[in-house]
């Protein structure tokens, strides 16, 4: 069955029709040609004639026109519109000019960096030009890299490797420095957070060595569509940027449709969202339809993809592959491969293959959850149809007050504009490490500014706990060790625990690695940790040697842990009083502790037990917003019925918070204190789920009215009688869901009404 014959019978399929709450077909779009750049040269307008391309996409002519001029760039334009055409053809126009002009690529995956290098050989063949591209990362043989450091005319990376393996090491760059024509930062997107953070501090130390070797690069930046590119790009190179975001590519007929999974009670609660997008993604599967399904977890992917594989049968299992952070590196190339090929049939990917890694012509979509940002949704629904066929997306809602809010509101994803993207480059802790970093790369001169003007002070500071030494006006590295193999640009955390397989005695193999903070609760002692629809039972998790031991096992369960959590205000550095509440912004001590773990059964998703965690407590130092009520809004509510209304309210605030944030829903957290010690009054906290904040918090702050119209109108629009996951959360989250959904609206309606006295 065909793409269009499934799409027929879909509206009438009992098992799905029902549950499509909306269904947005977007027509196909013709593309718009522009002229070749008059300082395009001959010989690539010639190469591209030969691979059949007559014209360029009025963006890609815009970009190319620009950079050649020496303008730093953004490209905005939509998944498969042609975007690496406005750097190669630049890099390349100017090397041919040029010969000892040089070009780095970053891009944010090793497996973008591969894609990306056969692209650029296969232009410069055609030229018959000698322009030499290599790969740099940590799996570029040693007799490669000195070729590459020595000849390289594109340098083709990633922040880490720049990070670890070639700033440091300038002087063995010094050819590829002292040319330095374009800088490409590809995916740009991708840079927010704690990882977009690094990368600006990565792109100071970068300039300042440029400086030092006597060049000005020109950044060439491309992005999927985010509220605020040229702001992004300007924050990370900390330099004007010019803006291309008219899309000249054409487009395929794409159907997007919002499937919500069934209530199975009257208490509102529904059907799990993994085992709705298993049923969808098994009858594409099931009908030879390509297709990628997205999934939110770790976890997730590997239960759907052990739901797959038996809903394919034995026949096809082998051709439906799981693909996550924590595989190994041949796993993950040999699977896109696999989808390149077409001999995978379905992949269920974390958001590990949203970026633009070629894996071929996929026709169908579906997306386990809303994946917390318009911008994140229209990447992965990208990755069906790219090359202007019809396309099928299906964001299946899960039971969280954000999918709900989308499933009820499909004109807030099709109409409103995407996310922004935040970044804090001077967050302290990042900008230290990268100040250590720089220091280690090249001397400070005295006066010299890193990003903030407090520079010196940070630096007097370093000197004095001996990592500098100051000598004639100079701060030198002072320290043994090598700063930048302690930092990760992912995290806050440099360290991760190794996943050790024993299944075989007197054998051992490395399965994959995970952040601390994931091991917690995904890798405890007893855990079933899931790898490839295959189940692993934790022997033994060591906290302190980071590494957890594990042997394959067959059982009818999986477990999840749960984290608890207390909070402790440090600092107010922002406070207010609105609609009623006192809000405040500051800088906040958390202490995660694992406590316990469910074992859940494998498709019924029922309860069959628990477990107690021994693990120490991770504590972090972060940044919040948060609001107290005054002790008019508390009357009439009981002790218990209060601190279930926090509880509803502190879930809601949470789960919609990402709608006015570019973030991911994990990267915000709640905590409730039914008499907090600092305010002395009920208090609901949001914090930044990362050392020191990236801004979420304070963004939370300044949104504060808007968000809480907002919970109110979900609340109020839920259909639940009582109280369920989509509104107020679960009964284990709120211990009494009949007294936190009237809590709830009772104290927002309270807040709002405050509106009107304003």
């Amino acid at each position: 069955m065909n793409l269009e014959q499934f799409l027929d019978q879909l509206r009438s399929d009992p098992a799905i029709g029902p549950n499509i709450v909306h269904w947005q077909t977007l027509p196909p779009a013709p593309a718009q040609y522009a002229d070749w750049p008059a300082a395009l040269d001959p010989r690539l307008v010639a190469a591209l004639k030969e691979r059949g391309i007559h014209r360029l996409y009025t963006h890609q002519a815009e970009a190319i026109a620009a950079a050649l001029a020496g303008q730093n760039t953004v490209v905005v334009t939509p998944t498969a519109s042609g975007k690496s055409m406005c750097y190669n053809l630049p890099v390349l126009n100017t090397i041919l000019h040029e010969p000892a002009a040089r070009a780095l690529y970053l891009f944010p995956t090793k497996a973008l960096a591969q894609d990306q290098v056969a692209e650029v050989k296969s232009l410069a063949d055609r030229l018959g030009a000698e322009i030499k591209s290599y790969v740099y990362d940590g799996d570029t043989p040693p007799q490669v890299r000195q070729v590459c450091r020595q000849a390289g005319h594109i340098v083709i990376t990633n922040p880490d490797m720049l990070h670890t393996g070639v700033l440091p090491h300038h002087t063995k760059w010094v050819k590829l420095f002292e040319n330095l024509r374009y800088v490409v930062i590809d995916e740009l997107h991708q840079y927010r957070g704690v990882f977009g953070s690094h990368l600006a501090n990565l792109m100071r130390r970068l300039r300042r060595i440029c400086d030092f070797y006597g060049s000005r690069p020109v950044f060439l930046c491309s992005s999927a569509t985010i509220a605020n590119p040229q702001e992004l790009a300007e924050r990370l190179i900390e330099q004007p940027v010019r803006l291309i975001d008219q899309n000249g590519a054409p487009r395929g007929e794409k159907h997007f449709i919002f499937l919500n999974p069934p209530a199975v009670g009257r208490d509102g609660v529904r059907e799990p969202v993994v085992k709705a997008s298993a049923r969808v993604a098994g009858k594409l599967l099931q009908n030879d339809i390509q297709t990628i399904v997205f999934a939110r977890s770790r976890n997730n992917v590997e239960v759907l993809t052990t739901y797959l594989k038996e809903r394919v049968g034995p026949n096809k299992a082998h051709r439906v592959m799981g693909y996550r952070g924590g595989y190994r590196p041949l796993e993950r190339r040999q699977i896109e491969a696999g989808l390149r090929e077409g001999r995978i049939l379905g992949v269920v990917s974390t958001n590990a293959l949203e970026l633009g890694i070629d894996i071929g012509q996929l026709e169908a979509c579906v997306m386990t959850g809303y994946p917390g940002t318009v911008a994140s949704a229209w990447q992965q629904a990208g990755r069906a149809g790219r090359r202007a066929s019809t396309s099928l997306t299906v964001l299946v809602g899960s039971a969280s007050p954000l999918d709900q809010y989308i499933m009820e509101h499909p004109e807030f994803f099709f109409e409103r504009a995407p996310e922004q993207a935040l970044i804090n480059p001077d967050n302290l802790l990042i900008l230290v490490s990268h100040l250590k970093c720089a220091a280690f790369e090249l001397p400070f001169l005295e006066g010299e500014k890193f990003g903030v003007e407090t520079t010196g002070e940070i630096l007097d500071y370093l000197e004095e706990e001996g990592i500098l030494r100051k000598v004639g006006g100079k701060y030198h590295w002072s320290a043994e060790n090598f700063p930048a193999e302690s930092i990760s640009l992912r995290s806050v955390d440099a360290e991760n625990v190794v996943i050790i397989d024993q299944s075989v005695p007197g054998q051992t193999r490395v399965l994959g690695e995970i952040d601390q903070l994931g091991a917690m609760t995904m890798v405890h002692t007893n855990a079933i940790y899931l790898h490839q629809a295959e189940q692993y039972h934790v022997d033994r998790l060591d906290w302190d040697e980071k590494k957890a031991y594990v042997h394959k096992v067959d059982v009818e369960y999986y477990t999840d842990a749960n984290l608890a959590v207390t909070i402790k205000p440090l600092d107010v550095l922002k406070e207010k009083e609105e609609l009623g509440l006192r809000v405040r912004f500051g800088e906040v001590m958390t202490a995660a502790k694992a406590t316990i773990f469910k074992k859940i059964r494998l498709h019924t998703h029922e309860n069959l037990g628990w477990g107690e965690i021994h693990l120490p407590e991770y504590q972090m130092h972060t940044a919040a917003y948060w609001l107290s009520l005054p002790e008019s809004m508390c009357e009439g509510f009981t002790q218990d019925e209060l601190q279930s209304a926090l509880a509803g309210l502190g879930h809601l605030l949470r789960g919609l918070a990402p709608l006015f944030l570019m973030c991911d829903p994990a990267d915000l957290r709640s905590v409730i204190q039914v008499r907090s010690p600092f305010e002395e009054a009920p208090t609901i906290y949001l914090y930044d789920a990362y050392p020191a904040g990236i801004g979420l918090g304070e963004k939370c702050y300044d949104l504060h009215a808007e968000l809480l119209a907002t919970a109110y109108e979900r609340v109020r629009a839920c259909g639940c009688e009582r109280g369920c996951p989509a509104c107020v959360g679960p009964a284990a989250e709120t211990g009494n869901l009949t007294g936190a959904k009237a809590g709830v609206i009772r104290i927002l309606e309270r807040a709002l009404a405050h509106r009107n006295l304003q």
